[in-house]
Parts: structure tokens; C-alpha cells; sequence
């Protein structure tokens, strides 16, 4: 894991000045402190973050009491937590020396909500023509919606996701289905993290920051990726499969006696590999599934014949053969069995640290990127409340 402070983390010397809240923008400023950031995280006086509340389940303060949800843990690692009431003119005032004082600034306000108390980006750009600036919103500083509130679940809808996720209409329990996490969230942290860190290379070489407007509407849109440029080819609009896959096949998960695995087949020689390994050679070669266009366009035929041929198979028996055979598979986990499974051990991807005020480890997933062979991971915990607020304001006279 990154020591923040260490000369060798990627981005030691930055200093980030975070207003976000919720799961976009931490997310965004979680990654920027796992590669050594230093992260301020500015929260309202005994509330903070509105996900220090989003529970149960909760964790345990030393005295028995609840302490943060488990919900804001996941996005704040690495960070220094300062409650500070920025709508007081005192507060407002500190926030400009700190940022006079920073590299990036991430906020998910309303669309002009900082300008009232002068912490908007032409406020802050006349004290600091470095700073990095990205603003994120759920539609963006411009359009008719610009000034209205996004949250993820609604931005699923909007954005199309909902529209192509779950079972297809007839099907038993067809609707409209949002996906298990907030991926218009989390990957809007994403994109902000990669803008930020665009921004910030071209203001070290210019000293000019920029204004980033990120939008989750925006983003989701994005993430459509074939599904969006599907529908631009075609002129028809993608609807709900369920588990198939709208341009490939077989591509979706088959029962077993113990549970389902995914089968994924990329192309026709997996194809051939994948029926050679279920003991039906001849099918590889049956003209109708012999090519991907023909599996896709004969779906409904392939399905169940290759469902009775992974029925009375073990997960275990199936993933062996098709291991062998080189076809990509893998079982269909519970989370508990994602952090059970040898490649998530293997790979330390769950962090555990301690906190003074907690009566058990913080345990949260690690960062996916790894450098030099390390995993990029701060050693800093989540941060209780205000934790930071003294030490961090004493740079600033406050």
C-alpha cells in the first residue's frame, strides 16, 4: 500500500481540496488519495457526508454506539476529514485560503450553488489561475436541466440503462431493472478522476487550470458504448435480454446442479472448443450456430441445447472442461464468494485497517490498479468526522 506522504507515490505533492459528498465525487477523490494525494474532505459540522447515515448496517464505536455506515466507508479512504460550515462567512473565507493553497477542486453542488459564497470557479481562479476545478452535477452547467438535482437511480432511467437491463417483456418478472450498484455514479467518479488528472498536467505546464463540468446524465449516455452505437447503425433501439448478449452468443450464464456459470465465447473457435468440451463435436460445425451472426440470429434454438448439456454437470466439472478446453467461464459469486475466491486472495483485494474509534478493523475493497507490481492503496482508513479539522486549519489561521 502508498504511504500518502512518500516521494514515491505517484501523486505525492498534490493537494486536493474535496466538497463532494454521496459517491461520485468521493469516488473520484478516493483514487486521487490511494495514488498519494492528499485529500482534504470538507463536511458540514456534526452531520458530515450524507452517507455517514445511509444505513445499517453501521459500524461500532469503541462505547457500543453506531458509528459511520458501512456506505460511506467504501468511497473515503486515504482522506483528511475537516468539518467546516462553509455557508458562514468564516468558513467561506477559509475554504478560499485553502484553495489558493490546492491543485484540483471537486464539488457536486447544485449548478451555481458555491457562487453565493464566493467559491465558485471565477471566484477562486482570481486567487489560484492553477487550480483545477471539476464540477460535478447530474446534468451539467448548461441545458434545461442544468440547475435540477441527479441522483443515480434516476440518471439509470434517463440515461437508457434501465431500458436494456433485465428480462424481456413476456418473460416472467419483465421490467425496467437498474443495475445492483450506482454505476452512473461510480463511473462519472471515474471520468472525473481522468479529467483531473489531464487538467492538472497541462496546468503544471502552463500554470492554467480549467473548469471540468461533469455530468452523470452525460456519462451514463457514454457507458452505453455498443448499446448506443448499436442503435446509431441499426436506427433500432436496444430493448431488455435479461443475461443475453445483444451481439454475441453463447454469452450468458447455464445451470449446473450446484449453481450457474457464465459462458462467455468470444469468437467461432471457442465456439468449437466449448462444444467439443460438452462431448457434442458435430454441433461446432451445425451450420446454423457454426459462425457468431448465425448463434446470435439462432439464439433461441442454441440456449437450451447447450443448458441440457451443462444441467447435469458440477460448476466444478463444467469449469474444468472448459478450462481445459480454453473457453472463458466463471461462476456466477455472492459477494461473500467474490472475496472467498484464491485469484481475489491472491491479489489482497480487501484492504482491513483500524480506526481509534471503532471497536473492529474498517475492511473495504482495494484499488484495481497496481503499479511497479504494489497496489495502489492508501494506509489511511476512512476518516471519522472533523478528525483532521484541527490540523489541517492550522495551516490556514483558522
Amino acid at each position: 500500500m502508498n504511504d500518502p506522504q512518500s516521494p514515491s507515490a505517484p501523486l505525492s505533492g498534490v493537494r486536493v481540496l474535496d466538497l463532494s459528498r454521496v459517491l461520485a465525487g468521493p469516488w473520484a477523490t478516493q483514487l486521487l488519495a490511494d495514488m498519494g494525494a492528499e485529500v482534504i474532505k470538507i463536511e458540514r459540522p456534526g452531520a458530515g457526508d450524507d452517507t455517514r447515515g445511509w444505513g445499517p448496517p453501521f459500524t461500532t464505536r469503541a462505547d457500543g454506539s453506531p458509528g459511520d455506515a458501512a456506505y460511506f466507508l467504501c468511497a473515503n479512504r486515504g482522506k483528511k476529514s475537516v468539518a467546516l460550515d462553509i455557508a458562514s462567512p468564516e468558513g467561506a473565507a477559509l475554504i478560499r485560503r485553502m484553495a489558493a493553497d490546492a491543485d484540483i477542486l471537486v464539488e457536486n453542488f447544485k449548478t451555481g450553488g458555491l457562487k453565493k459564497y464566493g467559491l465558485d470557479y471565477d471566484s477562486l481562479k482570481a486567487v489560484n489561475p492553477g487550480l483545477v476545478y471539476c464540477s460535478i452535477t447530474g446534468f451539467g452547467q448548461t441545458g434545461p436541466r442544468a440547475h435540477q438535482a441527479g441522483y443515480d437511480y434516476m440518471i439509470q432511467a434517463m440515461g437508457g440503462l434501465m431500458s436494456i437491463t433485465g428480462q424481456p417483456d413476456g418473460a416472467p418478472g419483465a421490467e425496467p431493472m437498474k443495475v445492483g450498484v450506482a454505476v452512473a455514479d461510480l463511473f462519472t467518479g471515474l471520468y472525473a478522476s481522468n479529467a483531473v488528472l489531464a487538467a492538472l498536467t497541462a496546468a503544471r505546464e502552463t500554470g492554467e487550470g480549467r473548469h471540468i463540468d461533469i455530468a452523470l446524465f452525460d456519462v451514463q449516455a457514454a457507458v452505453l458504448a455498443n448499446q448506443a452505437t448499436n442503435f446509431f447503425v441499426s436506427g433500432t433501439a436496444p430493448t431488455r435480454m435479461g443475461n443475453a448478449h445483444p451481439n454475441l452468443s453463447p454469452y450468458q450464464p447455464f445451470p449446473c446442479t450446484d449453481g450457474m456459470v457464465v459462458i462467455a465465447v468470444g469468437n467461432d473457435s471457442q465456439f468449437r472448443n466449448l462444444c467439443t468440451a460438452l462431448g457434442e463435436h458435430d454441433l461446432g460445425t451445425d451450420d446454423r450456430f457454426a459462425v457468431n451472426a448465425g448463434r446470435v440470429a439462432n439464439r433461441a434454438e442454441l440456449g437450451p441445447i447447450l443448458s441440457a448439456l451443462t444441467a447435469p454437470l458440477t460448476m466444478a466439472d463444467l469449469m474444468r472442461r472448459l478450462e481445459r478446453a480454453g473457453v472463458p467461464c466463471g461462476p456466477v459469486n455472492t459477494v461473500d464468494q467474490v472475496f472467498a475466491e484464491p485469484q481475489a486472495v491472491a491479489r489482497g483485494l480487501t484492504v482491513e485497517q483500524t480506526r481509534n474509534d471503532l471497536n473492529a478493523p474498517i475492511r473495504t475493497v482495494a484499488s484495481p490498479v497496481r503499479m511497479n507490481g504494489a497496489a495502489a492503496v492508501s494506509d489511511k482508513p476512512p476518516p471519522a468526522l472533523g478528525e483532521h479539522t484541527r490540523e489541517v486549519l492550522a495551516r490556514y489561521g483558522g
